[in-house]
């Protein structure tokens, strides 16, 4: 039977790259930070500590390439949401991508914004890669300003705000404080409340949030 590197080596060198940090990320969720060596992560995939050495440097960069996986994952995720015709819809369907994405990807998720990694902090680099992840939520910001939908604003911040009432929701569900049976609710209120501040017409009514639509909201 192969190893998980062997297979991954016969897709090339971004499948053995997310096999190594796949399997890293499994370990700091199983068993915490002190399983995350590179011995440890070799063996798990049967490849030779050399190989891990070769593609990251030390456990550093290994830790700096789970961060910057994380944002890149997020990244695709909201390039894939379908592009709704109306701004405002468009904005909510990034911000339910981006609820689904922290759900289905929560120990990438704790890596990205909860220093999973002990000592572990991000360069100016690998910050500005993050920020990037984030490029779908400003330009459908920009979307809602050229629009008139929003009033005219700087775009890059009011999606930073948006990304702050978003994490903190996420943030809260994730460490149990909000129930499934309300964290959606929630999660689509509090975005729609910081929405609400910048539209052009206050007294407009924005459409249903992506989480919301087609099911009733919890009493």
């Amino acid at each position: 039977m192969n190893t998980p590197y062997q297979d991954a080596q016969r897709l090339g060198q971004s499948a053995v790259r997310t096999a190594i940090l796949d399997h890293a990320i499994d370990l700091l969720v199983s068993e915490g930070p002190a399983a995350l060596t590179m011995r440890r992560i070799a063996t798990g995939i049967g490849a030779s500590t050399k190989v891990l050495y070769t593609m990251f440097g030390g456990k550093e960069g290994l830790a700096d390439a789970l961060y910057r996986e994380g944002f890149a994952r997020l990244r695709r995720a909201q390039q894939q949401v379908p592009q709704a015709t109306d701004p405002l819809t468009a904005l909510n369907d990034l911000g339910a991508a981006y609820r689904a994405h922290a759900l289905a990807e929560p120990a990438y998720y704790r890596v990205m914004f909860e220093q999973a990694v002990p000592g572990y902090r991000p360069g100016p680099e690998a910050l500005a890669a993050a920020d990037h992840a984030f490029d779908a939520s400003v330009a459908a910001v920009r979307a809602c300003i050229d629009a008139g939908v929003f009033a005219p604003g700087d775009a890059h911040e009011i999606s930073k705000l948006l990304w702050a009432a978003a994490h903190g929701a996420v943030s809260l569900e994730l460490a149990g404080h909000f129930p499934p049976e309300s964290a959606a609710h929630r999660f689509d209120a509090l975005l729609a409340a910081v929405g609400q501040a910048f539209l052009a017409d206050p007294d407009r009514t924005a459409p249903a949030p992506a989480s919301e639509q087609g099911r009733g909201r919890p009493a």
